[in-house]
């Protein structure tokens, strides 16, 4: 009998290389089949954790670890925070292994930037001086200091701020009271994550991480468990009329809606990006119910803002046609996925599929054939300049 490994770090650090990211449920597979008891695949993971090799971030409801450059220059990061006492809170929660600069003054903040270009800026919105989102919007405006990485944590009313910090350029949104952990994660995945830069819309759970969400649904174990697709329609109008970088904003701002949603109402809640203009989630039928309706009335609480930034500003009229017939109307809807249809078109994806192992793996294509989504309206890729959505079957940008 083979002897069982005490010690699994290297063959953990050998997975992510391959795959650039791995879940918890992935390591655990192999940690079973390796006969080595799931304690110690969690000692292992926690220490190379702290010894910074690796970091895992829960994202749509699936934890997921990533590998982490050895860089012998420390990255620079500028918290931006006037209540004193939140500003250290910040810096215990990014933790060793930065350089950090801890700032109180929005003005002070705006000059300090602009000569000495930090890798990362965490910005409060109320500062005194310059607020938050004239910083974000300062520095993504900049040639010379775009590709700074700008966290907003601000504890005003997400319905707006939230929406204006993603149009400004922020890279994320995070809301006051905040997760130490979250924060710590989100620094150092977006600093040191090594490979592709990390980007919180299109490193969502993939195609292997919904090809599970779908078999889960097949396999019918879990009894009241429900996969449906959350579309923004309109989209493609929208980013036909306003620009494709409006049309992206929409996206992110939908993405990071899900991601608290999901947080707030049920860790088990999951999330996926078919890279289009939907999104796939599942769960518990009672858990989903509450989750889609938050969803939906935030998003319409937000659509007077989205349009107002457009250029439709009398919002406060209230007069209900002021946008006209003509423009286009952005809804967030919601359609579960019945079963048989998934059995249905999975049974025909089967059987071009050549070897049994590929069961229970499938391509976008093939999602999007068994989750009714082969309509492209538009589609998203990503470049070596970020995140580009193009419209049309074509993929025409415009």
């Amino acid at each position: 009998m083979d002897s069982v490994p005490a010690d699994i770090k290297p063959d953990i650090i050998s997975m992510i290389n391959d795959r650039q990211q791995v879940t918890y449920n992935e390591f655990r597979s192999f940690a079973t089949s390796m006969g080595v008891a799931e304690e110690v695949l969690r000692r292992d993971l926690g220490e190379l954790e702290d010894a910074n090799a690796i970091a895992s971030r829960s994202s749509g409801g699936i934890l997921t670890y990533y590998i982490l450059q050895n860089e012998p220059v420390l990255r620079r990061i500028m918290i931006v925070e006037d209540d004193k006492n939140i500003n250290k809170l910040m810096g215990l929660a990014v933790g060793k292994g930065f350089d950090i600069t801890q700032l109180f003054d929005g003005k002070e903040a705006l000059e300090k930037i602009k000569y000495e270009k930090p890798d990362l800026v965490i910005l409060d919105l109320m500062l005194p001086g310059a607020d938050g989102l004239e910083i974000c919007q300062s520095i993504k405006k900049n040639p010379g200091l775009s590709d700074i990485i700008v966290i907003i944590v601000s504890a005003m009313d997400p319905t707006t701020n939230r929406f204006k910090g993603i149009k400004y350029g922020a890279d994320y949104y995070v809301r006051k009271p905040f997760d130490p952990v979250e924060i710590r994660s989100l620094v150092t995945i977006f600093l040191k994550k090594k490979g592709k830069k990390f980007d919180p819309l299109v490193d969502l759970p993939n195609e292997d991480k919904i090809s599970e969400a779908v078999e889960r649904v097949v396999q019918g174990n879990e009894s009241g468990y429900e996969l449906g697709r959350i579309q923004v329609e309109g989209l493609a109008q929208f980013a036909g009329r306003f620009g494709t970088d409006s049309g992206v904003t929409i996206l992110r701002l939908v993405s990071q809606l899900l991601q608290d949603k999901a947080k707030e109402r049920d860790s088990k809640l999951f999330v996926g990006f078919l890279n289009g203009d939907d999104f796939v989630v599942g769960g518990d039928q009672k858990s989903m119910e509450k989750f889609i309706t938050d969803i939906q009335a935030e998003f319409s609480a937000v659509l007077p803002f989205i349009y107002q930034s457009e250029g439709y500003k009398p919002i406060e009229l209230g007069i209900d046609d002021i946008y006209g017939a003509e423009t286009p109307k952005l809804e967030l809807t919601y359609a579960p996925i019945k079963k048989d249809y998934i059995m249905e078109m999975r049974s025909e994806i089967l059987k071009g599929k050549k070897e049994k192992t590929d069961i229970g793996s499938y391509t976008y294509e093939e999602l999007r054939k068994m989750l009714g989504s082969e309509e492209l309206d538009i589609t998203i890729t990503r470049g070596h300049d970020g995140v580009r959505l193009s419209i049309g079957k074509e993929g025409k940008e415009r």
